[in-house]
């Protein structure tokens, strides 16, 4: 559930960028912090491998199987690992969509981080960060509660 809610609010609001906005165009949302910019991105993270489009598909695809596989063998109480790896599985497919659909990733979400202006991104890669944050989160705090059992 959680990947599909990623995947429709990361489609809908690329959706609503490509059709409402021109690229380049950018709207203030907090003055020198937050803005809704139009940017296309043809590469990975920060514009590395720009038209690499097979290596995308094939690694994504790898991610996608693979984290299905691992979701649908997660025991129930492990929610948090649960929530990253959805997070993660609707990150990878939001963006997946973009490359297969439109042969680039539609980013919007442009910040500054004090006078630092931070790579403009998407729904789906804050998804796939906090995902991975998460992931972290998890393996740190299993490592110390087994610490914590020796």
């Amino acid at each position: 559930m959680i990947a599909l809610l990623v995947i429709a609010l990361d489609q809908l609001t690329k959706w609503l960028v490509a059709t409402k906005m021109k690229i380049g165009e950018s709207v203030t949302i907090i003055p020198n912090a937050l803005y809704i910019t139009s940017h296309r991105n043809r590469g990975a993270a920060w514009g590395i491998l720009q038209g690499q489009f097979w290596l995308f598909y094939l690694i994504t695809i790898v991610v996608v199987i693979g984290l299905v596989i691992y979701i649908q063998r997660l025991p129930r109480e492990e929610r948090l690992f649960g929530v990253a790896l959805g997070l993660m599985l609707g990150g990878a497919i939001g963006n997946f969509i973009d490359r297969l659909i439109r042969k680039e990733v539609v980013d919007f979400i442009h910040t500054y981080i004090g006078t630092y202006n931070f790579p403009i991104f998407n729904i789906a890669d804050s998804a796939l960060c906090i995902g991975v944050a998460l992931v972290f989160l998890q393996t740190f705090m299993m490592s110390a509660k087994e610490k914590e059992n020796e």
